[in-house]
């Protein structure tokens, strides 16, 4: 699973390209999204964000999630995954209402169409 702790550090350090292009190379393995095995991690923003990622990826496959990424909480203070959502107040508010559910219920928000390319 180190390709998806790559994956985490991107989105949490707001890197979109390097975020997609991670995306893009895990997909291209076709992974079966129900039997990865489970994000290790001790810190729970990355646990609860690979957790978020994975259900999104598995939506947009049409495949079930793993069991795992029920366990993720949602977060104490939001974290928004667009370094321009920080000072764009208008995009500010469309991540806040629109961003994926498997983001929102965790206290992450990205624009509704977060991964959409992948």
């Amino acid at each position: 699973m180190e390709i998806v702790e790559q994956i985490v550090e991107a989105a949490l350090a707001q890197e979109a390209l390097q975020l997609r292009s991670l995306i893009q190379q895990f997909l291209r393995n076709n992974p079966r999204f129900e039997a990865l095995p489970s994000f290790s991690s001790e810190d729970p923003v990355k646990f609860a964000l690979a957790a978020a990622i994975i259900e999104l990826l598995a939506e947009q496959t049409n495949q079930l999630p793993p069991s795992w990424t029920i366990e993720a909480g949602a977060l104490s203070e939001p974290i928004f995954l667009l370094k321009s959502a920080e000072k764009m107040k208008r995009l500010r508010q469309l991540c806040v209402e629109k961003s994926p559910p498997s983001f929102k219920k965790r206290g992450f928000y990205a624009p509704p169409n977060f991964l959409s390319f992948a």
